[in-house]
């Protein structure tokens, strides 16, 4: 198997059990790969770029360390999709409308899954309402779920914003 942006965390980790330890080498916050529950789900639907995105780590250096760790030849970076960083506030986003607070740093720490609750949080949301979830990386297989589902998501640090969409974008 190549090792590419669109290869899932858990088919690389079968496939390279050893690149564990680099995954960990690379980042701390992979650590948390260890919890049983997050390996068995995250893990299983989560790729490589979604890892870039969640560490805050260029997608080419995730790979190249990744490749040259199992054996492979670097990519050039023009090779590797990039995305842009950082976004603006977004015209939908005002304090005053933070409604609901959700940690799911505290659910993972109790080596459970936050999904299920953050998805029930956003479900109770009036329009114009914000859920205000803090977790200590930005967890973009949540965020990708929820805009599947019509929200709009703003993230700032460990803080990510939801609403439910409306006329205005993010």
């Amino acid at each position: 198997m190549d090792i590419t942006l669109d290869v899932k965390v858990g088919a690389l980790l079968e496939a390279y059990p050893q690149l564990e330890q680099t995954l960990y080498e690379i980042s701390p916050m992979f650590k948390k790969l260890s919890n049983p529950i997050l390996r068995k789900t995250v893990a299983r639907v989560t790729s490589l770029k979604q890892v870039a995105e969640v560490g805050g780590i260029p997608p080419v250096d995730l790979i190249n360390r990744l490749r040259e760790a199992a054996g492979f030849s670097p990519f050039e970076t023009d090779e590797v999709e990039m995305d842009a960083e950082g976004m603006p506030q977004p015209a939908w986003f005002d304090e005053a409308f933070v409604v609901k607070h959700f940690d799911a740093d505290a659910v993972i720490a109790k080596g459970q899954n936050p999904m299920d609750d953050i998805l029930k949080q956003c479900d109770c949301l009036q329009p114009g309402e914000i859920l205000q979830l803090t977790v200590s990386f930005r967890p973009v297989p949540i965020i990708k779920l929820l805009h599947s589902r019509g929200y709009v998501v703003w993230s700032s640090g460990s803080s990510n914003y939801i609403t439910r969409n409306s006329s205005t974008t993010d």
